[in-house]
């Protein structure tokens, strides 16, 4: 996995820029379930391989979405369950608060909670960057060939200076909405508005979800610390707000997560619905507003 900040003039639209894996024929010896655990941010991906990804209904185990090559993923309010049968290989950028309007043309808050085509907003355009990116084999050239692409697409589109953006990355996931509110100049109803706009989810949700990822990197820094302390540091009142809040938004307590230890941070392995010993169950989220 190759992640980096994105070139120049891409940094007023995108926080991030990614590219992982090579495309590989044949499928995997079985399918793979994921707990995809929610950051707060959207992506754009463009996918290399063709095999079938499903997301999947944590209670039922039913799919819900067949998710295609090319894709916006809106931010979600918790875990969602990914299913695939093939290799990851993808590229893909994370958006700003506030991008997605200028990007698409809708606002986040339109694109929550699922996997939306890109050639629903882009048109012919999403398959034909995809073409271009199947052409390149490695993953650095690939990342260089979707940033010069993404800033071709957006030469012409003015970023402004979102207010909202500021305030939330200026709040530290501790502090309470109304000072968010302070810093944007808005109305505290004006504020909620524009903040499902600009990221999709409801400020609370989403600055519940910024203290969570940061307790869960805390943990997997591995500094000996105890899960009182991280509870702490993070902004939760104690070690139980901290397991309550992570078995709702990753489906497993800290402590599963941190014995299966996933690669990647927020795509957890686990088993399908009556798998293997050994495997985490994967546990239905409880009901809670976007």
């Amino acid at each position: 996995m190759v992640r980096r900040p994105p070139a120049g003039p891409l940094k007023p639209f995108f926080s991030l820029v990614w590219a992982c894996g090579r495309p590989e024929r044949g499928a995997l010896p079985g399918p793979v379930r994921e707990h995809m655990l929610p950051t707060g941010c959207m992506h754009l991906v463009f996918r290399m391989t063709d095999g079938p990804m499903t997301t999947l209904d944590p209670r039922s185990g039913m799919p819900v979405q067949r998710v295609g090559t090319a894709t916006v993923a809106g931010a979600r309010p918790g875990f969602y369950v990914r299913e695939r049968c093939m290799p990851v290989c993808s590229v893909g950028a994370v958006l700003r608060p506030g991008a997605a309007k200028l990007l698409f043309g809708v606002s986040a808050a339109e694109l929550t909670a699922r996997h939306t085509p890109l050639e629903d907003l882009w048109g012919a355009a999403a398959d034909g960057m995809r073409n271009r990116l199947l052409d390149v084999d490695e993953c650095l050239a690939r990342l260089a060939l979707l940033e010069s692409m993404l800033a071709a697409r957006l030469a012409h589109v003015d970023p402004g200076r979102p207010a909202i953006g500021r305030a939330l990355a200026s709040l530290p996931a501790r502090d309470p909405v109304a000072a968010a509110v302070r810093r944007s100049g808005l109305s505290h109803r004006s504020f909620i508005a524009r903040v499902r706009e600009s990221v999709g989810l409801a400020p609370k949700r989403y600055l519940r979800i910024l203290r969570f990822q940061k307790a869960l990197h805390a943990l997997r820094a591995g500094d000996g610390g105890s899960l009182a302390m991280h509870a702490a540091q993070a902004g939760y009142s104690d070690q139980a707000h901290l397991s309550r809040d992570f078995l709702e938004l990753s489906g497993v307590t800290p402590r599963e997560y941190l014995r299966r230890f996933p690669v990647e941070p927020n795509h957890l392995q686990v088993a399908p619905l009556g798998g293997t010993p050994g495997q985490i169950p994967s546990r239905p989220p409880r009901r809670h507003p976007r």
